[in-house]
């Protein structure tokens, strides 16, 4: 198949898919983009998941059109929520709180000292910060970001070390015997046997990256079964994240279908 016939083919199949909604609306099957504003949002939805859903084809300007708005949305969305739910009322509001109390937002009008020189200084650090934008002199701004760093490091070294250590290692801190009162011979198997896999997993996987020792003989049989641990966790974290993947194209289909073009009903 030549370029222009793919092209034309393309062409085609777009048109196909523009007028059939319309087609389809003009004969009262579903809401028209003209009737409400509920409509018009419902149109406009359908017309930016088929735009993501071109990509597929090939890049395209709908495709970029799409992608563009998501990323502007989404940036000033969050820079709207950063303004009014962090530096109203965790900086101005500390600062001049009867003027934002009046003026933008409900904070505390008695504000403790200390709260109100924190807030000074992370007024200095931010505006430090913005001098990267300016002509000249922008090592200042490295004067903030390093303290960011340094502050961030610090107080998620303690949070970090509870969440991604001590709470992942203390579910090996287990008894390799689940005792049982009902069950034979006193011994609740299932428990034991799931102790036993999770021991045993966890010290294969550390044993495969033990390097210091040639993985040779019981060792590397050990590590042989590391590698089994390491690929069925991987294949069942990828399943899991393909599965979502597949619920949110599940979700799309559904909106297109059923609130869009009204083909299957609720």
């Amino acid at each position: 198949m030549n370029e222009q016939t793919r092209r034309f083919l393309v062409v085609g199949a777009v048109g196909l898919m523009g007028v059939f909604p319309l087609v389809w609306s003009a004969l009262g099957q579903m809401e028209g983009f003209w009737v409400s504003g509920a409509g018009l949002g419902t149109w406009f939805a359908a017309f930016l998941t088929l735009s993501i859903l071109s990509f597929l084809y090939d890049d395209n300007p709908f495709y970029r059109f799409a992608e563009s708005l998501f990323i502007g949305v989404s940036a000033a969305y969050w820079m709207v929520q950063g303004i009014w739910q962090q530096l109203i009322p965790n900086m101005l509001g500390r600062l001049a709180p009867h003027f934002v109390n009046e003026h933008m937002a409900q904070v505390p009008l008695e504000v403790d000292p200390v709260d109100r020189s924190m807030a000074l200084v992370q007024l200095v650090l931010g505006c430090l910060l913005l001098w990267r934008l300016a002509p000249k002199g922008t090592w200042i701004a490295r004067w903030p970001l390093a303290v960011i760093v340094g502050w961030a490091a610090g107080t998620n070294l303690t949070r970090y070390l509870v969440s991604d250590f001590t709470k992942q290692v203390s579910p090996a801190l287990i008894p390799l015997v689940e005792p049982s009162q009902t069950a034979f011979l006193g011994i609740d198997w299932i428990g034991t046997l799931t102790a036993l896999v999770t021991v045993f997993g966890l010290l294969a996987a550390l044993i495969y990256f033990f390097f210091s020792v040639e993985h040779k003989g019981f060792l590397g049989q050990v590590s042989r079964g590391g590698i089994w641990i390491l690929m069925i966790t991987f294949g069942a974290a990828f399943g899991y994240t393909v599965m979502g993947r597949i619920a949110l194209l599940v979700g799309r289909m559904e909106f297109i279908f059923v609130d869009w073009l009204q083909l299957i009903g609720r």
